[in-house]
């Protein structure tokens, strides 16, 4: 019990590490999480976290607070996600309140607004840096290329981006039906790794 507790509140605290910087929202962590939850911690695999990212982007929610939750819970149950998701929330919501104090006072203020600019230039080079992560892991052959320049180039049309999301399920479905008919069945995933936990 004592073991969990103490999973628990090392979910608490990477998160609550994590909150100052949603600046640039869940996708703009995933370099981030990954550093954390992947690397220095070992709690899940980088492919895991891929797919975590994905659900959390298609489901209605910010994707920093679905994507905590999701991560929490595989880690560690219902515990991990509550805490994984007052850990991202609580520094995200203490500085959202500082910052509109502040905007307000000083929004006309020519360095601060060429700070902010600085911020969005950062936070655009850490998601470009995220899909370069992202797609070392998920782009694997011809066919899951291929659906991710298509999904790309339907991003700057007017669909929805829950309806490129649906497009690539199908894609990826319709690509293991046709090598499951000529004959060149799609290898499994690796597995990761289960971890016992309780609610």
């Amino acid at each position: 019990m004592n073991k969990q507790w103490k999973l628990t509140g090392s979910i608490f605290l990477a998160f609550l590490k994590m909150g100052p910087l949603t600046f640039g929202g869940g996708y703009a962590l995933i370099p981030v999480i990954e550093r954390e939850v992947v690397e220095k911690k070992e709690w899940l695999p980088p492919e895991e976290i891929t797919d975590i990212m994905a659900i959390a982007g298609s489901v209605p929610g910010a994707v920093a607070a679905n994507s905590a939750t999701l991560i929490g819970y595989r880690i560690a149950g219902i515990r991990g996600a509550l805490a994984a998701l007052f850990g991202i929330l609580f520094p995200a919501f203490c500085l959202m309140i500082a910052l509109s104090v502040f905007y307000v006072q000083f929004k006309d203020n020519a360095k601060i607004q060429a700070a902010f600019t600085a911020i969005r230039a950062t936070v655009a080079a850490l998601i470009v840096y995220a899909a370069v992560r992202i797609g070392r892991t998920s782009v694997v052959d011809f066919a899951t290329g291929a659906i991710a320049a298509v999904g790309l180039l339907l991003l700057f049309t007017r669909l929805h981006p829950m309806l490129v999301i649906v497009f690539g399920a199908v894609a990826g479905i319709a690509a293991v039906m046709l090598r499951d008919r000529f004959g060149k069945p799609t290898k499994p995933l690796d597995e990761t790794p289960v971890y016992d936990y309780m609610i």
